[in-house]
């Protein structure tokens, strides 16, 4: 049963529900708010609940690091930041407007500011996590100096779950930038990329650049005047940014297709091809969204040729969902859960179905 909303700290119940399941070798999926259940393989084992462990641990505006128990709404915090005039920069996606912490951290998706400001792993500062023995490790801390030997925190971001449980997450924060403006131009695909090339080599005060449906989407921000003389070196119509929420919310007319859902992730220099469906160019042209109900290995054919991997966002469409690691990263992701979860406790087959 989930407890009312409330800071919580719910460490001791949750080690001892890891301890009772490594006792028994049975296998934990972990789960905080579920708003990215459709994510990975499904996983057949018992749920071990996050929501109960939750609040602001440590925050002080001035040293710009907060430090979060992973059962925290995720728009909690961001609410928690606005007032102080400060925000996580990589933007995550809030699918359906819900998440927490501890899955932003766990899945290390980022939003639209991720090529201009850096995903969630290049935030993290420290971490705790239970681990397959049952330990309540500590790693990292919370200044950007205090990491020695392995970045065990980084590590974690984005291991969907199955190196560990994690429990609290220090981020580093921004101050939110002074102006911002966001304009569309109507071009091709080809023309807004390169206009983007040009743009980033000038050093514009982009943060979000997205093609869709005829249009190039962009935000600016930054200080005052830097993002006027971009507005008018670039510009376009004036919008406001009713786009980008919708973006990050997976809510723009676009994601109402029918159609399998694909994440093509791409090197920035990837040249603008066609895709077998309908596309949605985000970061630039580096992420590109594809609604297509070609054979999946169509569509990992054409990711892999322009230099980048696929992954599936609609469950149930591949038995694979994300892209097939070539044999020495296996083994390499297979000696990580060994030495992490040697029982194969967390969430066994998430990412793969053989981890």
């Amino acid at each position: 049963m989930r407890r009312e909303p409330g800071p919580a700290d719910d460490s001791a119940a949750l080690i001892s529900q890891v301890e009772a399941a490594r006792a028994a070798r049975a296998s934990l999926l972990i789960r905080g708010s579920n708003s990215k259940a459709f994510l990975g393989r499904a996983v057949d084992a018992r749920t071990i609940d996050t929501c109960g462990h939750r609040g602001i641990v440590h925050y002080d505006p001035t040293e710009l690091v907060v430090t979060v128990r992973a059962g925290t709404p995720l728009a909690e915090v961001e609410a928690l930041l606005d007032d102080a005039g400060q925000m996580l920069p990589f933007e995550a996606p809030m699918f359906g407007g819900a998440g927490t912490v501890g899955g932003m951290f766990a899945t290390g998706l980022s939003g639209a500011r991720r090529p201009w400001t850096g995903a969630v792993r290049d935030f993290a500062l420290g971490c705790r996590v239970i681990s397959g023995n049952g330990k309540h490790l500590r790693f990292g801390g919370e200044v950007m100096k205090n990491v020695a030997g392995y970045d065990v925190s980084r590590l974690l971001a984005g291991s969907f779950g199955c190196l560990g449980l994690v429990t609290e997450v220090s981020l580093k924060v921004l101050p939110k930038p002074r102006a911002t403006r966001c304009v569309v131009l109507e071009l091709a695909p080809a023309d807004a990329h390169r206009r983007l090339v040009a743009w980033r080599r000038a050093g514009l005060s982009v943060t979000g650049a997205c093609y869709a449906e005829g249009g190039l989407h962009l935000r600016l921000e930054g200080g005052i005047g830097a993002v006027r003389a971009a507005r008018d070196g670039i510009g376009g119509t004036d919008v406001d940014g009713t786009f980008w929420a919708q973006l990050r919310r997976f809510t723009l007319p676009f994601f109402a297709d029918t159609r399998p859902l694909w994440r093509l992730s791409l090197p920035s220099a990837a040249p603008i091809a066609a895709l077998p469906g309908n596309a949605l160019l985000d970061w630039g042209g580096a992420q590109r969204w594809l609604k297509s109900d070609v054979d999946e290995s169509d569509v990992r054919r054409v990711a892999k040729e322009l230099g980048g991997h696929a992954t599936a966002f609609t469950p149930g469409v591949t038995d694979t969902p994300f892209h097939p690691l070539p044999d020495p990263l296996m083994r390499l992701h297979r000696r990580l859960k060994a030495q992490l979860d040697p029982l194969g406790i967390f969430n066994p087959g998430r990412l793969y179905a053989d981890l």
